[in-house]
């Protein structure tokens, strides 16, 4: 097989590897056929069928099995472009030294010549683009790095909710240390566009927590309150500790998404599920900050000297439990958030490499922050009102110390007073701070990848 001609279509492949000749490809066959052509990775055929496996029948009929073959392929030509350094079309041993030192890895002259070989069918020691197909087409590859790579997404992009699912790193960032560069970079990046977006956040719990159908608050008059209470610096009250509370989360987040991926190659169903648990231990260990952050946005002049004279108080007065209040629908929040914001970024992305990718995966920045902005809001309107209620859950013993609603109690009780539209309260200055926290983020992002000595 081989060495059959490279023009064979798709259907002439299709009838050597379905030897009972059903119409479908299952796993057995496909494992035989792979074995006759000199491949025999660990479940390549296992992994091939489970990802074009659209009705889900163990198998692949023909329509499945083009589609499959037509995207890994879309995905290999970006893979190729990127190693063909000169692009004149071929890699040479060169090139392919090259690629592996930037992914950490050095291989002598004659290793890379070796790899050459191994694809290499006309002898001319170059593979081209036909040879480079020939040999990798039936080879699975799940996340190809360049598309790892340029598709960063929570770790560039920061929209002040720290629940979105953690980023993929390629194997060279792992190894070169490249990783926790781009997670100072992204923190860095979000206390600066935290800060920038502080006065429209605090506008949003005061809107959350204080408007109601009997006490309207429109956005001017919630700044115009604030304002007069306590001056214009009064609009970034719990910024510090909004912004203290990223690099705890960012390295918890991300160990736990370690931990949990490290045991099995991940898909994207299951990233969403290791993404989701990561997010929860990150949250309950740093809740009680959370609440800070809540209480110390809505103070009034005077009412805490600080950070710790706030925790202090609300020790002293509410005890242990109140730095948890609010922590089921905070935590409930993140299944509708992230899943849908994975979900939404995953089809853009994917969409985007299948019609507009033509020589590399690197999207362009609008794009990328088109996509990011676009995900993120529609996760935002999905878990907005579990955020509504954990903030007003959070913020109720100091207000109303004496009544303490459970969390189905009082989303009937403002559905009741407000209906479903209460629930929603303080969502524009929530949309309106998306596009500014967006853009910042990525700019600083950007900035400190160079300061840092981050390759592209």
């Amino acid at each position: 097989l081989r060495s059959a001609p490279f023009e064979r279509s798709y259907q002439d492949l299709f009838e050597r590897l379905d030897t009972n000749k059903d119409g479908k490809v299952d796993v057995a066959e496909l494992r035989e056929g792979l074995k006759a052509m000199g491949i025999f990775r660990q479940g390549a055929a296992q992994k091939i069928v489970s990802s074009g496996d659209q009705n889900k029948d163990g198998c692949l009929d023909f329509n499945e099995f083009t589609k499959y073959l037509k995207e890994h392929e879309k995905k290999l030509w970006l893979t190729f472009k990127s190693l063909d350094k000169n692009d004149d079309g071929r890699i040479d041993s060169s090139e392919i030294q090259q690629s592996l030192a930037e992914l950490g890895i050095d291989v002598s002259r004659e290793d890379t010549l070796k790899i050459l070989q191994s694809m290499d069918i006309d002898g001319t020691m170059m593979v081209d683009w036909n040879e480079w197909r020939e040999h990798f087409l039936l080879c699975p590859a799940h996340n190809l790095e360049e598309i790892i790579r340029y598709w960063k997404h929570s770790s560039v992009l920061d929209i002040g909710d720290s629940i979105a699912i953690p980023d993929e790193f390629t194997e060279e960032e792992k190894s070169t240390g490249g990783w926790w560069k781009q997670l100072v970079a992204g923190a860095v990046a979000g206390a600066v566009s935290r800060t920038g977006t502080a006065p429209l956040d605090r506008v949003k719990v005061f809107m959350q927590v204080h408007s109601s159908k009997a006490n309207q608050i429109s956005l001017l008059g919630g700044f115009k309150q604030m304002i007069v209470e306590g001056g214009v610096t009064s609009l970034w009250r719990g910024n510090g500790i909004n912004v203290l509370k990223i690099a705890p989360e960012t390295a918890i987040k991300f160990m736990a998404y370690e931990q949990v991926r490290n045991r099995a190659k991940i898909e994207t169903h299951q990233r969403f599920l290791a993404g989701s648990l990561a997010g929860a231990t990150a949250q309950t260990a740093i809740y009680p900050m959370e609440v800070l952050k809540t209480r110390l946005t809505l103070r009034k002049t005077g009412q805490y000297a600080g950070m710790f004279d706030c925790a202090k108080k609300i020790l002293r007065k509410e005890g242990v439990k109140a730095f948890y209040k609010g922590y089921v629908p905070n935590l409930l929040g993140i299944l509708p958030y992230a899943g849908i914001d994975l979900a939404v970024y995953e089809t853009l992305k994917n969409t985007w490499l299948a019609h507009y990718a033509t020589d590399s995966a690197n999207p362009g920045v609008l794009v990328l922050l088109g996509c990011g902005t676009i995900s993120s809001t529609c996760g935002q309107l999905a878990s907005y009102p579990l955020a509504l209620v954990r903030t007003r859950m959070q913020a109720q013993a100091s207000l109303e110390p004496s009544n303490q609603p459970s969390m189905s109690s009082l989303m009937k009780k403002i559905v009741a007073k407000d209906g479903v539209f209460g629930l929603y309260r303080g969502i524009l200055p929530n949309f309106m701070k998306v596009i500014p926290a967006v853009s910042i983020s990525y700019v600083v992002y950007e900035y400190m990848k160079s300061g840092l000595g981050i390759s592209k």
